[in-house]
């Protein structure tokens, strides 16, 4: 039995690249949908928030001398055209999803609207929410914590290229540990990054617990989903 009925994944656009030095990798997305799909049979509604860092990032080296807002706007279309190709592969892998995005580009995706979004979960189609939030200056980081939020997600899971929370650089430092689960306030006190300050901050608020696991870990997905001691859990 799953231990979540609904949860928020969020996906970085890097993840999407595989060993590529940018864009999509075909096998890397085809075997992130998979994963998805097996939560899915297990009856989780799932809602996810992908990163455009993969094609262009309104705070990286691309946007040097640029406008930060038009940086940012950029980025967001990034994430419009990884959400496309995600429910693209999904569709392909026999299931239904649908793209929302926050900034209006009807000809392409239907614009958010959070009951339509609950409608769809509710019915067991996969919600892609593309644009972030639809501000400049807020990471999809923020648009996760916010969305999960709204759509009364009971957790967001955050996937990354390592396995969870260490208290040093497991790459760097052979000693680090990693927490199977801490609070808010000892992340905040420990300085630990799990995610940008606005989202950590919307997610303490709304009591909403994050977990960090690693989405190139096969079938880590469906552990943490199942409640086992996958990654690291963030709560209150």
């Amino acid at each position: 039995m799953p231990a979540y009925k609904r949860i928020l994944l969020k996906l970085s656009g890097e993840a999407l690249m595989g060993d590529d030095a940018y864009g999509i990798n075909r096998a890397t997305i085809v075997r992130m949908v998979q994963e998805v799909r097996e939560v899915t049979q297990m009856g989780v509604e799932v809602a996810v928030v992908i990163g455009g860092g993969n094609i262009f990032r309104g705070v990286a080296g691309g946007s040097v001398g640029m406008d930060r807002a038009t940086a940012d706007y950029m980025g967001m279309l990034a994430t419009v055209m990884n959400s496309l190709a995600l429910a693209d592969t999904m569709r392909q892998e026999g299931m239904v999803a649908r793209v929302m995005s926050a900034i209006g580009i009807e000809q392409v995706v239907e614009p958010y609207v959070r009951p339509k979004a609950l409608q769809y979960l509710e019915e067991g189609k996969v919600v892609v929410f593309a644009a972030g939030t639809g501000n400049p200056f807020f990471t999809t980081d923020t648009a996760a914590a916010l969305r999960g939020a709204e759509i009364g997600a009971e957790i967001v899971l955050k996937a990354t290229k390592v396995d969870g929370v260490y208290t040093a650089d497991p790459k760097k430092d052979p000693e680090a540990k990693r927490y199977s689960a801490i609070t808010f306030d000892e992340a905040i006190s420990r300085n630990l990054q799990v995610m940008d300050g606005a989202a950590f901050a919307l997610c303490r608020d709304q009591k909403l617990p994050i977990k960090v696991f690693s989405i190139f870990k096969p079938g880590a997905l469906k552990r943490v989903v199942q409640g086992e001691d996958e990654g690291t859990l963030v709560h209150v």
